[in-house]
């Protein structure tokens, strides 16, 4: 029973130690010049579904909800929001290589259609955050519409993405 109570409070002690050991959140301040709404025309209802769904783990401004000060519940967010930025970033969506904002896109367009994005573990917690059919079509047509500028705009083969990108 004694090793039981030593196991018990090193559990504790340990827990009560992570506590302090913090990722870094992501916000900030600024305005992103290089955010897709500056580059493209976004309306507004496309705005709030990235707002409400989106933008929490692609951009560079989070939301973080109560539990994100515990202890390892943040550094699992943190390792959503960082493979988040990492695949899309709307904050930063200028800077990408034209091909590259074709192509994500177009995948954008895919997951929502196929309930892929937002994830589910996402919109268990964050309800507001699931998309209504109605609500998938506006972002999938909203992306169909920019991709079809974009390709009036530039030859063919120069919006195929290099391998990796």
């Amino acid at each position: 029973m004694k090793v039981g109570k030593i196991l018990l409070w090193l559990f504790l002690v340990i827990l009560l130690g992570i506590q302090f050991i913090r990722p870094a959140q992501n916000k900030t301040s600024s305005v992103s010049h290089d955010d897709v709404t500056t580059g493209y025309h976004t309306p507004v209802a496309v705005q709030d579904i990235f707002k409400r769904a989106c933008n929490d783990c692609h951009s560079n401004n989070t939301v973080y909800p109560w539990y994100a000060n515990i202890q390892p519940v943040a550094w699992w967010l943190n390792k959503h929001i960082i493979d988040g930025k990492r695949h899309l970033n709307f904050n930063e969506f200028m800077r990408y290589p034209i091909a590259r904002q074709y192509k994500k896109l177009k995948e954008t367009a895919d997951l929502v259609e196929k309930e892929e994005m937002p994830l589910t573990s996402y919109t268990i917690i964050h309800r507001t955050a699931k998309l209504s059919a109605q609500e998938k079509q506006l972002v999938s047509n909203w992306c169909d519409e920019i991709r079809a500028q974009i390709s009036s705009q530039y030859p063919p083969d120069s919006l195929v993405a290099k391998k990796g990108k």
